[in-house]
């Protein structure tokens, strides 16, 4: 039988009439990477609009990725383009390796900001965007929660990290989003040697700080763990979002006065970079390199709703 034309397969021909689906464009995008494969992996969906939520967290799960995204043409005035930012089990209003990616993956797809920044619309508002050099940066949102944690809460920091509560030189809220905690270990050597619990009855978003010593490649040392959906404690190679909220917290204290580079990701051997700076007016920028590892199609998502 003769192969339909076009068809080097052989694949049956649609029927007349048929309506074919069209394809929707995503990536595979390496944020704060030092390197392919070093940064923290993210799939970019772009379109979806049609689709409901439920099937955004469901396409979440099958990437099976620490988060999607789903770019989306604003809503608001003032904004280039629209996030919605999904974990593996629930939307956030803004993380921060996400809205890098996000991005990333909208310039290469040709995307042109209307304004010298390119400005980010998702749950948290509007995210400024700035390139520094081979670098995306974003503008820290303000914190949703802040101040001291509570003596119970730091016991029970120190009860799920299996340290003694005395080795916590200080713990507070830097929650702009996912619910982060900060806690000030030390050394940037105390932070790596951190053993924490298996698994936690409960949500708990926990972000370490350890100071590498003076003159080292990197100023700190970043760890975050927080539980998925059923308890078990996860270690995310790079944060965008605790890395924001933990460079607000070190500047507030005194304890950053200049931009600097952090490390993450390096008990997983990753090589995450963060790079803040701080303008004139104390906004920190949270930058990292971008690269797209690699580049698909789904079939029309709309038929999957």
């Amino acid at each position: 039988m003769p192969r339909p034309i076009g068809d080097p397969e052989g694949h049956a021909a649609p029927a007349a009439g048929r309506d074919v689906p069209m394809t929707t464009p995503f990536s595979l995008v390496d944020v704060f990477h030092d390197g392919p494969f070093t940064g923290n992996p993210l799939a970019v969906v772009q379109g979806g609009g049609d689709l409901d939520t439920a099937t955004m967290q469901a396409i979440t799960r099958w990437f099976n990725l620490s988060e999607t995204v789903f770019l989306l043409p604003p809503s608001v005035p003032g904004a280039d383009y629209h996030a919605r930012i999904f974990t593996l089990d629930r939307e956030l209003p803004f993380a921060g390796h996400p809205t890098l990616g996000a991005c990333h993956a909208w310039l290469a797809a040709g995307g042109v900001p209307a304004g010298e920044q390119i400005v980010q619309q998702c749950g948290a508002g509007l995210v400024p965007i700035r390139g520094d050099d081979d670098r995306l940066a974003f503008a820290a949102p303000p914190l949703l929660r802040g101040g001291p944690v509570d003596a119970e809460t730091r016991a029970t920091l120190a009860r799920a990290l299996r340290i003694d509560a005395a080795a916590i030189v200080e713990a507070a809220w830097a929650d702009n989003g996912p619910g982060w905690i900060a806690v000030l270990l030390d050394s940037a050597e105390a932070g790596l040697a951190v053993e924490p619990v298996r698994h936690w009855d409960g949500r708990l978003e926990i972000g370490l700080i350890g100071a590498h010593p003076a003159g080292a490649e990197v100023a700190w040392e970043i760890r975050t763990l927080f539980t998925d959906a059923f308890g078990g404690i996860i270690e995310d190679p790079v944060t965008g979002s605790f890395n924001a909220s933990a460079a607000q917290w070190l500047h507030a204290t005194g304890r950053a006065t200049a931009g600097y580079v952090a490390a993450q990701g390096t008990r997983l051997d990753r090589r995450g970079r963060i790079f803040v700076d701080y303008d004139a007016g104390g906004q920190a920028w949270i930058g990292g390199r971008s690269i797209t590892v690699a580049e698909g199609s789904l079939p029309g998502l709309s038929a999957l709703a």
